[in-house]
């Protein structure tokens, strides 16, 4: 029997919310989660827009994790 374990190399991830601070909140717990996955933030892009609907901001932000180097 073989058994073999793959690595996730990359990964992407989005947020959203109507405050700064639940928007860094979500970033935080993303990153902690994905350490065990021995991933690592490598890029995090961020926007902000005005939501007719609800008329307040909306805080966006698209994570980039990679692969850690110590592995």
């Amino acid at each position: 029997m073989d058994f073999q374990l793959d690595l996730i190399d990359t990964k992407i991830e989005c947020f959203e919310a109507y405050s700064i601070k639940e928007l860094e909140k979500q970033i935080q717990a993303a990153i902690e989660i994905n350490k065990a996955l021995l991933l690592d933030a490598y890029a995090v892009q961020h926007n902000t827009v005005f939501h007719p609907g609800k008329e307040k901001m909306m805080y966006t932000a698209v994570v980039h994790f990679k692969l850690s180097r110590a592995v």
